[in-house]
């Protein structure tokens, strides 16, 4: 086997199985979180006044692994989609998701020295770096059920998140002309009773916009209780597919023999 074909064996998301390959997807994961620790205590001035050496030595280690991944990622992505031609195959994972996320938690580090921006900008898209977390979906297996599930419920979601929509633009039209009258710099258009709909509509209630007549109570008072019913609707919907999800992959983990017709656990 060519080396090219046993580096590939450690990139294949799907059906990668060399030896090693977990130790790696756990050095990937763990720098990863380091990283994003490090961008939380960056944001402390005294911490990053003393260990500034330590967080900048730290993001060039990162960008060296991670310019590496993504340059073997790139190089071995023929192997990884042999039914496309080389040059399609490595598209298909540059404009990949994965893909996208491996390249921009990479590129704000070498934009400054391919164009000249503006240090706000250079700020902002040191941002990206938390794009780096999502790259955990690659190397934690379990993560994939998440995903796998979001997938299978996305129009129950869609359907959810439509009617919550509708509840929340009626409620603050009907708040808007019930509290106008009473408290124009509250509700002094419907973007501001909109965010009472959010804030009522899902039961946070931070209390800085709230009615002050007694329709308005009772409309408030029958907009929190539809809340706790039309908000839950999609963590609903995600727990049982997650539990269905589960299941099913529990079941798929056993086979049955041919022979015998017992059941047997791999």
């Amino acid at each position: 086997m060519s080396l090219k074909k046993k580096i590939a064996k450690y990139f294949d998301d799907e059906k990668g199985n060399a030896k090693g390959e977990d130790l790696l997807d756990y050095f990937i994961s763990v720098l990863i979180l380091i990283n994003v620790l490090a961008i939380i205590l960056e944001s402390y001035k005294e911490i990053y006044t003393t260990y500034k050496t330590f967080f900048t030595l730290l993001e060039l280690f990162t960008i060296i692994v991670f310019s590496i991944e993504y340059v073997v990622r790139v190089w071995v992505s023929d192997l990884i989609y042999p039914t496309l031609s080389p040059t399609r195959a490595r598209l298909k994972y540059v404009f990949s998701f994965m893909g996208l996320v491996d390249l921009a938690s990479i590129l704000p580090f070498y934009l400054p020295f391919i164009v000249t921006l503006d240090l706000r900008i250079v700020r902002l898209l040191r941002l990206f770096r938390l794009l780096r977390v999502l790259k955990l979906n690659r190397n934690f297996k379990s993560l994939a059920v998440i995903r796998s599930v979001i997938v299978k419920t996305k129009n129950e979601i869609l359907v959810s998140a439509i009617l919550v929509f509708i509840l929340l633009i009626i409620a603050s039209t009907l708040m808007f002309y019930i509290e106008n009258k009473a408290q124009p710099e509250a509700f002094e258009n419907i973007g501001q009773s909109l965010w009472w709909a959010v804030a009522t509509l899902t039961t946070v209630g931070y209390g800085d916009i709230y009615p002050i007549t007694g329709l308005g109570k009772i409309m408030s008072a029958v907009i929190a209780l539809l809340g706790i019913g039309f908000v839950a609707l999609p963590t609903g919907i995600i727990s049982s597919a997650y539990i269905e999800e589960i299941r099913s992959q529990k079941q798929s983990e056993k086979c049955v023999c041919p022979h015998c017709h017992k059941e047997i656990n791999n």
